[in-house]
């Protein structure tokens, strides 16, 4: 399934990220992956491949959505529970610092940086000072990609680092790390992100300051013209940069 750009991603994920690797070995193996994957010229390529129908539109539309922290997540290979592979625009305003929740992911991720500047903190639990939070334990609706959110009371947390990251930079999270990240520039973003390992956590922690959250937020996917539609536009913003 796919032409020679998307075969060519497979290859490369599965020789790479295939097997029982310890975390400490999936991290870094995982960012050499996405940083060889998001060089523009290369990513661009895989992008319009994809935009002309190649790949899975169908399966990854489905998978494919205005995301409540503030970006466009458009996933280009999902290779079920072992990794998914998608493109993250993000639009300078959306998804600010204040706004976007503190959270952690199910699996080990690895992003690269292809176009404009991202910021991030990451954070850690502490038992008094520090930030005040209410904690959820984030999952998704059986039958639907609804995210589901259970309050499990007040927390505090402590900001251990702050960074930027530019176009040409990479990073690589264990999943229980707590971090928010966001839109640095005035022009858009554009990453290339990476979630990888077969054993994908049941649940995501959500801490906000921002005030309750509902107890189910919708996730709505795209239909298959406008993925389509999507990605040849991100074709073309690569194309400019």
């Amino acid at each position: 399934m796919g032409g020679r750009q998307v075969l060519a991603a497979r290859q490369l994920l599965t020789e790479t990220l295939d097997g029982e690797l310890p975390e400490h070995e999936r991290l870094p193996a995982a960012r050499s992956v996405v940083a060889e994957l998001g060089s523009p010229e290369r990513l661009l390529e895989l992008i319009a491949e994809l935009a002309s129908g190649e790949g899975d539109p169908h399966g990854c539309a489905r998978l494919s959505y205005r995301h409540v922290l503030g970006f466009d997540k458009l996933l280009l290979i999902d290779d079920g529970p072992r990794h998914m592979l998608r493109a993250h625009l993000w639009h300078p305003g959306r998804g600010a610092i204040g706004k976007e929740d503190i959270h952690n992911h199910r699996s080990p991720l690895a992003s690269s940086v292809v176009r404009g500047r991202l910021a991030m903190e990451l954070y850690a639990p502490r038992g008094d000072g520090g930030v005040e939070a209410d904690r959820y334990l984030e999952s998704l609706a059986d039958g639907s990609a609804d995210w589901l959110l259970e309050p499990t009371g007040p927390a505090r947390l402590q900001l251990t680092q702050v960074a930027e990251y530019a176009a040409g930079s990479t990073y690589a999270l264990p999943a229980h790390t707590l971090h928010r990240a966001w839109c640095d520039t005035s022009e858009p973003t554009v990453t290339l992100f990476l979630e990888t390992g077969n054993g994908r956590r049941r649940h995501t922690d959500v801490f906000t300051a921002a005030g309750p959250h509902p107890g189910t937020v919708p996730k709505v996917p795209l239909d298959v013209d406008d993925y389509l539609s999507e990605l040849d536009a991100l074709a073309e913003l690569l194309r400019s940069s």
